[in-house]
């Protein structure tokens, strides 16, 4: 009984061994896990390099939610947000007399930049910066001359893929009527239409054509007057369809809703070319009714003149994207292989200067 009393007893001991050191292994192998979990936390959770930098914008009357030119400046703040860790704040304008008490508010909060969307924030904007010497800003559609040191112009030579959409739209056009109107008239506007212009000229003298532009004959033409009004979007494509257009180029921010409206109700017979962004994404409703856009990559503008603050930069020198550099472009929804092909090749010309504008 004795030795199976020992006999017990060291199994037991050995049981009660092999516990113990189950134990201490499970703690060193958790503590193990926990020094490799906060690790990666640390790592995950290290601050990205715009953290403690406000970047705001305050947007013209179209509205943050615009479609357009509004809307894509404000996909480039919240890439910055997202890539760069920088904390955003918007400011939506209802009139041009929100134009300074918007500015002023993001002085106020200290905004470390401050971009603007649109020509017509010109003159507020530079009051601004003038008056805001330590702080940055940066105005979409606007260069200053002579400079402002603290006030970055992002400015887009879209006469360039205006081009390349007037030849499309007069190789695709099938009554040989186009055409084309603005918001306001205004230079940012004019020099899509002039644009548009003179690729519809182009294509005539490349092509023995005579295909006929309304709404611009390169110094006035048909403006909306405004850049809210879908009402006048609609009326002003219906009276250059009744014309004869069957493609309309609206540079006119929502009021160019309007126009995809009437286009969608034609049944096919209107087509319309986007301006801005790929309209046919950015309208999902009319889709359809758009055979190509022009792009201004404003957000890839605003992200650039927003890191180089964040990376200590500033904003020393205007932005001027152009088909070289990708600051603008077309995107084409439906038109023919070859016909794209043709066009691309224009555009190269037109990047590479041997097609002058």
């Amino acid at each position: 009984m004795r030795k199976h009393k020992g006999l017990k007893s060291a199994a037991l001991a050995l049981a009660a061994f092999a516990l113990i050191a189950s134990a201490c292994g499970s703690d060193d192998a958790a503590e193990e896990v926990t020094e490799e979990t906060e690790a990666a936390t640390e790592e995950t959770t290290a601050p990205l390099p715009g953290a403690g930098t406000l970047a705001c914008m305050v947007t013209d009357t179209g509205g943050v939610d615009d479609k357009g030119f509004n809307q894509i400046s404000y996909a480039g703040m919240q890439r910055a947000e997202a890539e760069l860790g920088v904390t955003i704040d918007l400011l939506e304008s209802s009139s041009d007399a929100d134009y300074a008490p918007n500015l002023q508010s993001f002085a106020d909060k200290g905004c470390n930049i401050t971009v603007t969307v649109g020509f017509l924030l010109g003159d507020a904007t530079k009051a601004a910066a003038e008056a805001n010497a330590g702080l940055n800003y940066a105005i979409v559609d606007y260069a200053y001359d002579p400079p402002v040191a603290n006030a970055r112009g992002l400015v887009f030579a879209t006469d360039q893929p205006s081009f390349m959409a007037g030849y499309l739209s007069a190789a695709m056009s099938q009554t040989g009527i186009v055409g084309t109107y603005g918001g306001i008239n205004i230079p940012p506007v004019t020099v899509f239409m002039e644009g548009f212009r003179k690729g519809v000229e182009y294509y005539n003298t490349q092509k023995g054509a005579s295909v006929k532009l309304l709404g611009w004959d390169g110094t006035d033409g048909t403006f909306a007057g405004n850049f809210e009004s879908l009402d006048d979007g609609k009326n002003i494509a219906k009276s250059q369809a009744d014309e004869g257009a069957d493609i309309i180029f609206p540079v006119a921010g929502p009021v160019g809703l309007g126009s995809a409206q009437f286009a969608l109700e034609s049944g096919g017979k209107v087509k319309i070319i986007g301006v801005d962004v790929d309209m046919s994404v950015s309208n999902p409703d009319a889709a359809e009714v758009y055979i190509a856009s022009v792009l201004k990559n404003i957000d890839a503008a605003v992200f650039a003149a927003i890191k180089d603050v964040v990376e200590g930069s500033g904003v020393t020198d205007n932005y001027v994207g152009t088909l070289a550099n990708g600051g603008v472009g077309v995107a084409y929804t439906a038109v023919p292989a070859d016909l794209q092909a043709e066009v691309e090749a224009i555009g190269a010309g037109i990047a590479d200067g041997s097609i002058k504008l």
